[in-house]
């Protein structure tokens, strides 16, 4: 398997795959980012996802120069600290391309909101760390207790960019700023609405932070942080920070 397919694989249903471009609102251009097909089970689970590969012999350190000096679609990168820090996850890892981190880190992001308000813990156990899953699954707990059910859509990502990112002895750490379109209702036990409105959009912004060994054999960048971000904040999401 090629070294770009093992950074960002994500494991679900027992097996490795991508969350890569899954939203239409996404742009694919030439400025890295790849198209990819979502694979479905039969009973609609995903199973797989066949992407395009990064193209041999890129420059990782330039591309990480390029998206700092001028935003990509919806992707960025956030001061001179962050670009160095992304460098040096660079130097730790050679295959490290910043377009196909931030296309896995925004489906990530997708699915682990969709999937808190589903509260589908399979999913979120392959996403989040073990501590961030704990925190999830508490609120989900929580949640289930009062009678109430939560139904959240994120219809786009509006912009993702790095504002940290770095090296901790083997480990990477990459802090992401998204913001993004959804709309959020909670109901208690009785259909009655308690947060949020169907058909209304919200615009929400939550920061994440990814982390992976690089030396590990485990493919999987899992989110190890998640924390709120001024009036902006998605309170629909635990804070674990």
């Amino acid at each position: 398997m090629a070294a770009e397919l093992l950074i960002y694989a994500l494991i679900a249903a027992g097996l490795i795959f991508w969350l890569r471009s899954i939203l239409g609102t996404r742009s694919d251009d030439d400025t890295g980012a790849h198209t990819s097909r979502l694979e479905l089970s039969e009973d609609g689970k995903i199973v797989g996802l066949n992407a395009g590969e990064a193209e041999r012999g890129e420059d990782k350190r330039g591309l990480i120069e390029e998206l700092a000096e001028s935003q990509k679609a919806n992707m960025g990168i956030d001061g001179e600290d962050a670009k160095a820090g992304l460098h040096t996850v660079v130097d730790a890892d050679r295959d490290f391309d910043v377009y196909m981190f931030l296309n896995a880190a925004q489906d990530a992001f997708v699915f682990a909101v969709e999937s808190f308000a589903d509260g589908d813990r399979e999913t979120l156990e392959d996403l989040l760390s073990p501590d961030v899953f704990a925190a999830f699954d508490g609120a989900i707990s929580e949640r289930e207790k009062a009678g109430e059910t939560m139904q959240t859509e994120i219809q786009s990502i509006q912009k993702s960019e790095i504002i940290e990112a770095h090296m901790e002895g083997k480990k990477a750490f990459i802090t992401v700023r998204f913001w993004a379109d959804e709309v959020t209702v909670t109901k208690d036990e009785d259909g009655n609405i308690v947060y949020g409105h169907p058909d209304k959009v919200t615009q929400m912004r939550d920061v994440w932070t990814f982390c992976r060994d690089v030396k590990s054999r485990d493919p999987r960048w899992l989110v190890v942080e998640t924390r709120e971000d001024g009036a902006g904040d998605n309170e629909t999401i635990p804070n674990t920070h």
